[in-house]
């Protein structure tokens, strides 16, 4: 099931408000420097995604994430893991 970048932003919003508190936040802010997202913060980031994404992300996967320092960056990481799978 592909995932469509609608629908990725509309269930990340709802992460980001339910799990961390972040209301609306723009697709370009730096998440670490705005909002003092750590790496706690990243790792409960990583399983929602595996979540929407529907499959364990290896190891490898999961070290390709800690670059993501935007929402936009998270919808890039999100399609490529996607394609990665097919």
């Amino acid at each position: 099931m592909t995932l469509q970048r609608e629908n990725i932003q509309l269930e990340l919003m709802r992460i980001f408000e339910e799990n961390f508190e972040i209301e609306n936040p723009d697709p370009d802010d730096d998440l670490r420097e705005k909002y003092e997202f750590d790496s706690i913060d990243a790792i409960e980031l990583l399983v929602e995604i595996e979540k929407m994404l529907g499959f364990k992300l290896t190891q490898e996967q999961k070290k390709q994430a800690m670059g993501i320092r935007t929402i936009n960056h998270i919808y890039d990481y999100m399609e490529a893991m996607e394609k990665s799978r097919t």
